[in-house]
């Protein structure tokens, strides 16, 4: 039997983006829902780091598999790097994110339009030892959401290096550069060598 990796979310988006990453590992990845997990978590931690801690520790102690949560976000800098950790909340959590795109663009007309995603992963192994990995992918606020492909911000994050939004390039390409990608390469590295 596969061992076990429970992913603290319940966003579709991300287990999809997990999965693909993570596939080769061998693992049976699983959402905290369809792990039957079922717990309140408040994220209020400072940084994405912190945050990402917070979770993955709250679903770990539900459980005796090995536990990985992120917390991500848009960085923009003509907005003091806002929305930040409030990413998902920003505006509300049940505001379409066409209209949290449209405000953020609004924001950065006539002004710098440089941003990053900045992704942290927290892992915590069976016998409580926890690990962050953090990945960092810069990019520009795009003058207009472009792109039906990844979700969230991607319509309006600009890589310039591609010379696309985002939401414009294949789930692999996306993989390739993004943040989570990145902060995941790193768990990966961690995971095979923790094996030998």
């Amino acid at each position: 039997m596969s061992k076990r990796l429970i992913f603290a979310t319940g966003n579709a988006g991300k287990m999809r983006e997990i999965r693909e990453i993570l596939g080769d590992l061998g693992y049976e990845i699983l959402s905290m829902k369809e792990a039957g997990i079922d717990v309140e978590i408040e994220e209020n931690g400072k940084t994405f780091e912190e945050n990402a801690l917070i979770k993955a520790r709250a679903v770990a102690a539900c459980c005796d598999d090995l536990v990985l949560a992120d917390d991500s976000g848009l960085e923009v800098d003509a907005m003091d790097k806002a929305p930040g950790v409030y990413s998902a909340r920003f505006l509300g959590y049940d505001t379409p994110y066409e209209e949290k795109n449209q405000y953020i663009m609004d924001q950065v007309e006539g002004k710098t339009r440089t941003a990053r995603y900045v992704c942290a992963i927290a892992y915590v192994e069976e016998d409580g030892a926890r690990h962050v990995f953090t990945g960092v992918v810069e990019g520009e606020i795009a003058d207009h959401a472009r792109g039906e492909k990844g979700f969230g911000y991607d319509p309006i994050f600009y890589y310039p290096p591609y010379g696309a939004t985002l939401a414009e390039v294949s789930e692999e390409k996306k993989n390739a550069i993004s943040h989570r990608g990145r902060a995941l390469a790193q768990l990966i590295a961690y995971m095979k060598e923790a094996e030998r």
